[in-house]
Formats: C-alpha cells, structure tokens, sequence
C-alpha cells in the first residue's frame, strides 16, 4: 500500500535569527525532490550544525530519500536532546515505517497515541502503521478517529482508501469476495471512479467469475488511451471466463488496433499478450505461433513472450516444450508466478505428479494462499484421496428380464504412485415371464500402479458367488490392463479381464465365463477430429468365441461444455450362433450418427454446481442377411455437486440396438449415483518423498 505522510514540521519562521532562508528547502520536501532537500539542509547544517529545524528536516529529506537508517540514527540523537518533543517523537516514528520497522513503529506510536490522543498526525501515523501491519480493522479505527479531530482531511481520506484497497486484496486471497467488493464500493463513494480501486473491483469480479460486473467496471475505467486497452484486455479475459472465446479475441484485436507509439512498453507488452491468448483459446494455433515468433523477434526471450510459448504448447499437448519454456522462465526468475504455477500443470499433465506437487508447494511458499496456486493443489489432493462411490440402478428388456443392483467401491491411494481400489456388487435378476431368478454377489481387490510418467497398470481379482434357480456355485476371475501415452495425442489400453454373465437369471445359471482379450484406442488432433477404436477377443466358457470391433470418428465442437459429434460403427461376430441361449449372429452391423452434449463434474471449478450429460445416436443395424432396422441410443445424467468431496447424480440409459445385452434385447435402465471423498487430503505424507524439478 502507498505510504501516506503527513509532514509534522510546522509553520514555523521561515528566517532563523541569524537571517537564514530556508524556504527553498521546504519547497523542495513539500515537492518530493528529496535528493535537493538533502544537499540544500545538508549546506544549512554547514553552517548551523545544531539548528533542530535544519536536522529534522535534513533527516526527513535523508529517510525519504532512501536512507532510513540514517534518518532513524538522526531522529535518536535528536531525542536524547528533546526527549518530550513531539515533533522529534513523530519524525523517529516515520523513520521506522521508512525503515519498515513496522512492529517497532506499532509500539512506539502507541506510547505517543496514550500521550496525545488527539493529535492528527500520531493517529494518522498509527492508523498507517497497523495498514503495514495488515492490521486493518485496527488501521480504520484510527483513521477514523484522525477524521474526527479533522474531517474530510485530504491525507487521512487517502490513507483510508489505501486501508481498504489492502483489505479488500487480502480478503480476496482468502476468497472473501463479496466482503473485498463492499470495501471498494465505499472507496468508490469516497473517490468517484478511483483508477486503482476500479482495477482492484473489477479483478475481484474476475476471481467471482462474474464477468458481466467485471466488464462493466473496465468500461467504467476506459478514460484514457492507456486505460482503454487496460480495459480492453481485462473484458477480453472476461469473455473468455465467459467461454465466449470469440468475443474474447475480437475485444483483443480491437484492443492491438489502438496500439501506438505513445503508449508505454509495459501496456504494449501486455496487450500483445493477451491477443496471443485470444488466439489459443479460439485455437487459432499456427496464427498463434507465428505472432510469439514476430514478438521474439522483437523483444528476444522474455518471460512474457516464453509464457506465451509455454501456453501455446499446453493447448497443442506438447507438454515437453511447455516444460522447456518454464524453465527458461525460471531460470530469468526463481520467483516467477507464471513459470513455477505453470511448469506443475505441464508436470502434471504428463503425470510427473511429485514435481507437480513440488512446484505448487513452491508457488504457495512464494505467493502464499494465491487462489490459482491454491486451486492446483486442492486437485492434486482430491487425485490422490481415499473415495467411496455407492451405484443403485434398476433395469428392464422386453424379454420381460428385471433386474435390481448395487455396487460400492472405494479407491485408496497410498502413495502418488501406487492406490489400493476394493469393490462390492450385489445384482439380482428375475424374469417374469419363467419366474426363474438369480442372485449374484462379486467381491473385488487391486491394485493400480503408475509405472512410468505415461504407462499405468492395473491388476484386480474377484470372487463371484452366485445363486440359481437350479444350482449355486463360486468363481473366480481376474483382469490385467496397461494404460499408456503413446504420443501426445494418442492413448492406448490393452488388457485382460474375465467376467461372468450375469445379466439375466438364465446367463447366471449357465455360469457362462467369458476372457475377454481387448484394445482401446484414441487418435486427438489439435483441431478438433478424433477417431475411436476399440477392439475385444472373447472366447467363452462354452468354447464359443465373439470378435467385437467399435470404431467412432468424432469432432469436437465446444469444449466448455463438450460439444461433439461423429459417426460410430459397430460389427460383431460369434464362431457359433446360440439364438435361444444369448444373441451370437455371425453377422451383425450398425451405423449411428451421434450427439454428444457434457458438462463434466470435474469441470466445476467453484464447490458447488450442477452438472449433466446427453449422449443420443440413431442410425441402422444389419443382423445376419435380415433387412436394416431403424435404432436409437439414449444415455442422460443430471447431478449435482455439493463440494469438492460430495457429488449425486441420476442417470439413464434407453437403447433398442440388439447388441445392447447379452441376451440380445432392447432394454432401459436408471440409477443413482453417490460419490465422497473421504479426506480432503492424501492419507500419506507425500512430503517425505524427495521432490526434484
């Protein structure tokens, strides 16, 4: 906060008795030309080394000059001469806010408030001094009280409107916004659209994400070319909290376009920034790419233009340039916001999580409870906290199959890379038409462990109990899966898993187990395509043999909520056809065009929020040589999350595609869904594993 002093020396004589004019000096105190003040009474003391009003003012002059040390020694000699003057006194108690000696200043100028309790400058000074201390319901009252002994003071209102812009930011740190937004309201009837109070209002309406309030008070703010852009490029950042990214980019090109010579470099600089940024949130990469090289031209490697960079290739998922350009930050500047928040999201994404934890703890210890940082770290908790998550749903066919379930699983992390994960799953099915029922219930242990950065492999076994209408029996199954990275934009997972069929009461009593040998893979691109695959090898415990393949090329539309669209294709295949016992043509086929509407619950960014999801598809299946039939997929969830460790939602799912079961039938299905963390944080001291950028 700036500091506001009052000059104490008074009014006094401007002629010492010896004739000696030191009206100049004043003047040049009263201007701020300190270093002239401290060669004009410097000549003075030449002269009248003793005279106290040379020496107060020579000592003002030196303190305010960037020498507080020597002030402060000036002032304690001249209160061993005048220990009861208060003059003398409220000059030695600026000197230590010069000093930023501010707990020393606190109980000096506490002494002088007893003595003198309606002196305007001991109680401005103190209000000044409790501001510096971030003391600030303490700094307010003595403000006030300084305005009651002179109101409507110029210098005590200033000080008052620094009290609440400090307020007001930490209240913000601590994400008190609305409380920040009252402060600077008062400041604003005060001081009628205040520049720096109208910044401050309208970057607390930012962190609220309420970016209508927060482009209004940038409007209100554009009185200069200079403000302009600042205001410009504050409603671009707007737009794009907003997700209207275009609207973003326009205000940005408007702001570039107002660019001249006569607007200062840090201004210019960073109205380039945020026109690059315009551009990668619009994912206008190569455009992009091509300005950071124009500006590297210009300006060489800046932080800015290496932020820029390092943004760039977060958005295109090239992580390891991202990292590089982080560095080089870092290595301009270890206490860089951008370069230590920024390189653990990089490390983070390329599932170097303990760098990633090392480098949010590293932004928090620069910049402590900052919201973004603060954020990061929260969701590498929730990553790696214990969570339990309770499934009920209900489902129907027109083979007049019913079915009831439940399923709880828990996953357990014990380290950043390795998590235990347990699962119970109780199913009964009844049909209606035979009255034949069947109960099963499942018991799941694994494990999952991060192997590499970019490979994760998890290992389970569970034991099936189950119950027939015709006999009961156990069984055992297992499963094996490797997830990798293979390119930054390609995923593959291969695995193994056994299961047995339990849709039905009379799949249940076949105990029909099946091995499943299967291939996920997803090809993404940077602008927008991607295409879907998967594959399955199953043979079965009868010796029949299935071969599934899945293929979906989609496009992404909007990505915030996720917009996308595609055409899926399906062929399935069995060795043998068993129509009465389960649906195995040797031929089948579909093809579907499908919409798909997200809003997921990891997208929240704030405690609490809605979230949903519409998946929807149509389009022709082929069984055997039979003709086309029309089919429909519908998939839809609405839930709500209460905070970061409680979400509920409802889902169901609606589908005639024959494939849709094993027993080959058109079926719907509903359910609930209860997720809780169970810890805000980790269970293990991740500190006590070394971290290492």
């Amino acid at each position: 906060m700036k500091k506001t002093i009052v000059l104490t020396i008074l009014y006094f004589s401007f002629f010492l008795a010896n004739g000696q004019d030191m009206k100049t000096g004043f003047a040049h105190l009263e201007a701020g030309e300190f270093a002239q003040a401290e060669s004009f009474f410097e000549q003075v003391l030449e002269e009248y080394p003793d005279n106290k009003t040379a020496l107060i003012c020579y000592g003002r002059a030196v303190g305010l000059n960037g020498q507080p040390s020597k002030a402060k020694n000036i002032f304690s000699d001249l209160l061993k001469q005048y220990p009861n003057d208060i003059e003398v006194q409220l000059n030695y108690a600026e000197s230590l806010l010069w000093g930023k000696q501010y707990g020393k200043a606190e109980k000096y100028y506490s002494t002088l408030a007893k003595q003198y309790p309606e002196n305007f400058a001991v109680l401005l000074g103190y209000a000044n001094t409790f501001s510096n201390l971030k003391k600030y319901a303490e700094a307010t009252d003595y403000v006030n009280r300084a305005l009651v002994v002179q109101p409507g003071n110029a210098s005590a209102m200033t000080s008052k409107k620094y009290i609440r812009l400090g307020q007001a930011y930490s209240l913000s740190q601590q994400q008190e916004y609305k409380a920040a937004v009252e402060l600077l309201k008062a400041n604003l009837a005060d001081f009628e659209n205040d520049r720096q109070t109208l910044i401050n209002l309208a970057n607390i309406y930012i962190l609220m994400k309420e970016t209508d309030l927060a482009s209004e008070t940038y409007q209100t703010l554009a009185t200069s070319p200079k403000d302009s852009l600042l205001a410009l490029n504050g409603m671009a950042l707007a737009a794009h909290i907003a997700g209207k990214n275009k609207l973003a980019l326009q205000r940005s090109e408007k702001a570039i376009s107002k660019l001249s010579a006569t607007i200062d470099s840090t201004t210019t600089k960073s109205t380039k920034e945020r026109f690059v940024q315009a551009l990668i949130w619009n994912k206008h990469y190569s455009k992009a790419e091509d300005t950071i090289r124009s500006y590297q031209q210009q300006y060489g490697d800046q932080n800015w233009i290496l932020s820029l960079k390092a943004t760039l290739g977060m958005y295109r998922s090239d992580f390891s340039e991202s990292i590089a350009a982080y560095n080089q930050i870092l290595e301009n500047d270890s206490a860089s916001f951008d370069g230590n928040l920024g390189i653990g999201n990089a490390y983070y994404a390329v599932g170097k999580v303990d760098k990633a934890y090392s480098a949010a703890d590293q932004t928090l210890e620069i910049f402590e409870n900052q919201v973004d940082a603060q954020t990061f770290l929260n969701k590498l908790d929730r990553s790696f906290s214990p969570v339990v998550e309770e499934r009920i749903s209900l489902t129907s066919d027109n083979g007049k199959n019913q079915a009831i379930s439940t399923k709880t699983q828990l996953l357990f992390p014990v380290s950043t890379k390795l998590s235990f994960s347990g699962a119970y799953l109780y199913r009964e099915a009844k049909n209606k038409n035979t009255d034949e029922q069947a109960t099963t219930h499942e018991f799941r242990v694994g494990v999952n462990y991060h192997l590499l950065p970019k490979v994760k492999l998890h290992a389970a076994g569970t034991v099936i109990d189950a119950k027939s209408f015709s006999h009961d029996y156990t069984s055992f199954s297992s499963e094996l899966s490797a997830k990798m990275k293979l390119l930054k934009l390609q995923d593959l997972e291969l695995g193994f898993k056994q299961d047995i069929q339990n849709y039905n009461a009379d799949l249940v009593d076949r105990e029909l187990k099946a091995n499943h040998f299967y291939l996920n893979h997803n090809l993404g691109s940077n602008v927008g395509v991607g295409w879907f695959t998967q594959y399955f090898y199953t043979n079965q415990s009868d010796e029949n043999v299935r071969n599934l393949l899945f293929t979906s090329l989609y496009y992404n539309i909007l990505s915030k909520p996720v917009l996308k669209t595609g055409f899926n294709f399906q062929t399935i295949g069995f060795k043998e056809q068993r129509p009465t016992v389960y649906f195995s043509p040797e031929k089948f086929k579909v093809y579907e065009l499908f919409l798909d509407f997200l809003k997921d619950e990891n997208s929240i960014q704030d405690q609490s929020g809605l979230f949903y999801g519409l998946n929807a598809a149509a389009g022709y299946q082929f069984i055997e040589d039979g003709k086309k039939q029309f089919t429909h997929r519908v998939q839809v969830k609405l839930g709500y999350k209460a905070s970061n460790r409680l979400l509920a939602n409802f889902y169901g799912t609606q589908s005639n595609i024959a494939s849709a079961t094993a027993a080959g039938f058109s079926f719907t299905e509903v359910g609930l869904r209860l997720k809780w963390q169970i810890s805000s944080s980790p269970i293990f001291n991740r500190k006590k594993y070394d971290h290492f950028r």
